[in-house]
């Protein structure tokens, strides 16, 4: 036991730089302080490229607003009606290098998957990989957001499951910041697993049965609880971009060790 326990402790002290947004994340939600959000109000600029499956993001960040304005009003997201695409395209780079170059202002820039994680490549994967590294050399004051792609019901044979461990560990070992849009659809509140789960949540269903949930107008493809934990992550994110520091073992979730000791 105390092996393990020196094992976890190095991983999350070896990677305490990346700064990983999963259902963990989500459960510490409640412990950012305050004044950490009007912080991130005051000091980003985001562009966001998505459709259907990103806007799940924005939902629940406007859930959250509805919920207490005062302290969740969304910071200002420019989104871009388009995502990362298929196998190795990088039309999403290019429009990334023209808006960044027309609107200097804009210090984070986020993308998410729609499908395109679940038909990709090893080589597709590492192309994208690529591009966001080289856009972070080539534009070193802006904080780019890395994404895994949405479950799609393959569960652990599945090619979005490789892919999506594909862009974790290099999360993980070139200390990036990535939103881990998979993995908080992976795990209900109570720690309980859903590898098989899609992007449907249908344990988001049977959980709002028992628990109380707070609703929307529309979750895209699921459940608004879904969008309700994803808009938590995105704050939780945040809130680890503009420095503020949760205790170590924190900074690194157990779900994420999961995939490390596949």
């Amino acid at each position: 036991k105390l092996m393990n326990v020196l094992f976890l402790l190095f991983f999350a002290t070896s990677a305490q730089s990346a700064i990983i947004a999963d259902h963990m994340a989500v459960a510490r939600f409640d412990s950012i302080p305050e004044t950490v959000f009007q912080d991130i109000r005051d000091n980003y600029l985001f562009i966001y490229g998505h459709t259907s499956h990103g806007s799940q993001i924005m939902t629940g960040i406007g859930m959250l607003a509805s919920e207490n304005g005062a302290l969740y009003t969304s910071p200002t997201i420019i989104e871009l009606l388009s995502d990362l695409g298929h196998l190795g395209s990088l039309v999403w780079e290019g429009q990334t290098r023209s808006w960044l170059d027309a609107h200097p202002e804009t210090n984070v820039v986020m993308w998410s998957w729609c499908g395109g994680c679940s038909d990709n490549t090893v080589e597709g994967i590492d192309i994208y990989l690529n591009a966001m590294n080289q856009l972070e050399l080539d534009f070193p004051a802006v904080t780019f957001i890395y994404m895994t792609g949405h479950l799609d019901g393959t569960g652990v044979d599945g090619i979005l499951y490789r892919n999506n461990n594909q862009i974790r560990d290099y999360c993980f070992a070139n200390d990036k910041i990535l939103f881990d849009f998979a993995d908080i659809e992976s795990w209900d509140p109570d720690g309980v697993y859903y590898p098989d789960e899609t992007d449907a949540c249908r344990w988001c269903t049977e959980w709002c049965t028992v628990e109380v949930c707070p609703g929307c107008g529309n979750c895209a493809h699921s459940h608004c609880f879904n969008c309700y934990l994803k808009g938590k992550g995105f704050w939780w994110m945040m809130a680890r971009v503009v420095g503020w520091d949760p205790t170590p073992i924190e900074t690194k979730s157990l779900g994420s060790f999961k995939s490390l000791f596949r």
